[in-house]
């Protein structure tokens, strides 16, 4: 079993996301987690919905929201063909959850809306993904993290039910497996015991990876990103800056503490838990 985790940038457009597929084709019987994050600028295009929203400017966040709508249409009309319907049934599902919130006014706190719009990002991003690679032959299993990830309601920074996430996991994720090598999930969010979204706060995608691939076994969990891999030092501010092949959990939670982007500590401990290695 692997874990592989893709980032915004790695998904910011349909070139990017046929370059998942290229990657995924070369594995192609191995037992494979994917969590995956919101494309490119969507989750900063959905604060701004956000902000709009609960300023009461229902039709600038409506307008706001259409245009991720259409980013999105876009991407996957060049992606999909015999799979686009379906998708397109599985997004109206998603925009009308978004759109439905947006016609309301707001009597809760911002960080309450801010979780029930940002999410969708990742559920957008994820649905093309997966029916990408069903298209292309690879076939593979759309899960909805928010059935797995149980959270409490601290919004914007929730933490994880980690003994109730075990469970579902144990139960609705590892039996998919037996039908399909291949399941596509999201990063960053979860849901309340209440149905509501949550997200998991800074560097949650990395951090749901890792916790799939420690409750998952897997051997080990794969973060691509767009730059090589872990650096001495930022490029763009030191030219002689040299890639690093091996550390530590212990030299990487350090290396993130003095300001390293890279990786989140929090990141790390439920790999080092389990001494899952962590490739970049």
């Amino acid at each position: 079993m692997k874990v592989f985790k893709f980032g915004g940038a790695s998904v910011s457009n349909y070139e990017k996301i046929r370059n998942v597929g290229f990657i995924v084709q070369h594995f192609p019987s191995e037992k494979m987690m994917i969590v995956i994050s919101a494309m490119g600028k969507t989750t900063n295009a959905l604060e701004k919905v956000t902000d709009a929203f609960f300023a009461g400017k229902k039709e600038e966040a409506l307008q706001l929201f259409r245009a991720v709508k259409l980013q999105h249409l876009d991407e996957a009309k060049f992606l999909l063909v015999t799979h686009f319907n379906p998708l397109m049934e599985q997004f109206n599902n998603f925009f009308t959850e978004v759109e439905w919130l947006l016609h309301d006014k707001p009597v809760r706190e911002y960080d309450y809306y801010y979780d029930q719009i940002v999410c969708v990002g990742e559920l957008l991003s994820t649905s093309i993904v997966s029916a990408y690679l069903n298209e292309i032959g690879i076939n593979n299993q759309w899960l909805d993290v928010r059935d797995i990830f149980r959270t409490d309601d601290n919004f914007r920074d929730a933490t994880i039910d980690l003994a109730f996430t075990q469970q579902q996991i144990d139960e609705q994720v590892k039996p998919v497996f037996n039908r399909t090598n291949i399941v596509i999930t999201q990063g960053f969010i979860g849901c309340t015991d209440e149905n509501e979204s949550t997200t998991l706060g800074r560097e949650g995608s990395d951090y749901s990876a890792a916790l799939f691939a420690n409750m998952l076994d897997a051997e080990h969990l794969t973060i691509w990103k767009d730059v090589k891999g872990v650096m001495n030092a930022d490029p763009k501010e030191f030219a002689d800056a040299q890639y690093i092949s091996e550390l530590n959990y212990d030299e990487v939670i350090e290396m993130a503490y003095y300001g390293a982007q890279v990786i989140h500590p929090k990141t790390i401990k439920p790999l080092q838990n389990k001494n899952i290695p962590l490739i970049v």
